[in-house]
């Protein structure tokens, strides 16, 4: 996952309107809800089916904080998918989705004008348009780049340009060397 994606994946978990389990056995009882199958949770896990069996019955009360992480990423990963779901169909239709970042902005302008990127800690409400075009790459499995370029462009349009206000000349926009991206949809 990228920074992009993990941007995402925080920006969901807020939308909970309950928090998910919080004792291990509660939690792999979650997933084994979900899941069907002890050998198809342990797969997710990379543990055993008879480890996933003796931390439901409460047999196992202590796994290794690796384990122990990868069955929380689990479960958060699975939790609540229809609050995800309206809250990502909002963010795509009418809300839009809010960045904020601190990161290296470069862009290619005109001849004359400087174009050396530089670090810009941003905060820009990007449209609706966008917030389609960043979830349907996230399901369709676009890489990080695939992602920065969306958000770069929105930050061409609606930041640099001034949505068509100012800096026609202004082509290309970049998003490198990231510091932290939040989203907020």
């Amino acid at each position: 996952m990228g920074e992009i994606d993990d941007a995402i994946e925080r920006a969901d978990r807020e939308a909970f309107t309950r928090q998910p389990p919080k004792t291990l056995k509660g939690q792999i009882n979650y997933l084994m809800k979900q899941m069907k199958t002890a050998k198809a949770v342990a797969a997710e896990l990379g543990i055993t089916a008879d480890s996933v069996n003796r931390y439901r019955r409460g047999a196992r009360k202590n796994p290794p904080k690796a384990v122990a992480a990868k069955i929380d990423a689990a479960v958060r990963r699975r939790w609540q998918p229809q609050v995800r779901k309206r809250r990502r169909k909002q963010a795509a239709t009418t809300r839009g989705v809010t960045v904020e970042t601190r990161a290296r902005f470069g862009y290619t302008a005109p001849i004359g004008t400087t174009d050396d990127g530089r670090f810009r800690r941003l905060t820009v409400h990007l449209p609706p348009t966008y917030a389609q075009r960043l979830f349907d790459a996230r399901e369709g499995g676009a890489s990080d780049q695939q992602m920065r370029e969306i958000i770069a462009e929105g930050f061409k349009e609606v930041y640099f340009q001034d949505s068509g206000g100012r800096a026609m000349g202004l082509s290309d926009v970049a998003l490198n060397d990231i510091d932290y991206l939040d989203l907020d949809f």
